[in-house]
């Protein structure tokens, strides 16, 4: 396993984001890809509690971006490739991380035709139940990505701002942008072309988004939210992680069922 060298954790701490070389076997994606198509078949090979954190996306919601969470807890396929020891071994590396335990997964589908986005966001704004602000995200596209098809973008340096406003959901990335603008900061997104097997990641205070799909075929792929072994719940603030963990009487971030530890092994 070829880890990141110091010229690469530099980059990483200093843009916020890397790209890594191929490091996830085409076989482990091609069985992913037989998982996703299982999973939106309802073909699961374990139960999760039927509560909203767990629904996501439903065939009745259409032809829009579907995310699914905690589709690798369900899909054996799927966490096959979230726990591929290249994945926690880097994010490991990069990071600093003694140790790295899942966070949640998002099972990603983004439809043809440009009908959808992901607005500019960081991962930290949602996960203010934790303690730390060294989680990270490692992303795995299903085939190559570019601009074309809605190849997720950074904007470099952008972990060391403190903007707000910011929407996952929002359609309007040019209001996003004007919004980060105002607050004193210079949106220069990049969009990295990664080829199958690639994998970026990125820390969680990085700004990020995507643009629409605008190819004739699906962008699939799946977000790997990590945690370092260290992060702890937080008093005051809730995670639809909440929901699942086991409590003691906190929610606990190092459940192994729900969190299983990646790295090390």
């Amino acid at each position: 396993m070829e880890l990141p060298g110091s010229e690469d954790i530099a980059f990483f701490r200093e843009h916020g984001y890397w790209i890594s070389p191929v490091i996830v076997p085409s076989e482990v994606i091609d069985a992913a890809e037989h998982g996703m198509t299982r999973f939106y078949a309802g073909d699961h090979d374990h139960a999760l509690p039927d509560v909203p954190a767990t629904r996501g996306w439903q065939p009745a919601d259409g032809d829009v971006l579907r995310k699914n969470d905690y589709s690798s807890l369900r899909v054996d396929e799927l966490a096959a490739l979230v726990r591929h020891p290249a994945i926690g071994a880097t994010a490991a590396a990069l990071s600093g991380a003694g140790g790295i335990r899942l966070w949640h997964d998002q099972l990603l589908f983004k439809p043809p035709g440009g009908s959808a986005q992901v607005g500019w966001h960081t991962d930290r704004q949602y996960w203010q139940s934790c303690t730390s602000d060294e989680m990270l995200t490692a992303w795995v596209g299903f085939h190559d990505v570019d601009e074309v098809n809605g190849a997720v973008a950074f904007m470099p340096g952008s972990h060391r701002w403190s903007v707000n406003g910011l929407d996952f959901f929002s359609q309007d990335a040019a209001g996003l942008e004007a919004s980060i603008v105002a607050q004193g900061f210079d949106p220069a997104p990049v969009v990295p072309r990664m080829r199958r097997g690639q994998v970026s990641f990125h820390n969680c205070r990085t700004v990020h988004g995507s643009s629409p799909n605008l190819s004739t075929t699906p962008r699939r792929s799946i977000a790997i939210h990590l945690q370092p072994t260290t992060n702890r719940w937080r008093p005051g603030a809730t995670h639809p992680n909440d929901t699942l963990v086991r409590h003691n009487p906190d929610p606990d971030y190092t459940d192994p069922a729900i969190q299983p530890l990646l790295w090390p092994r």
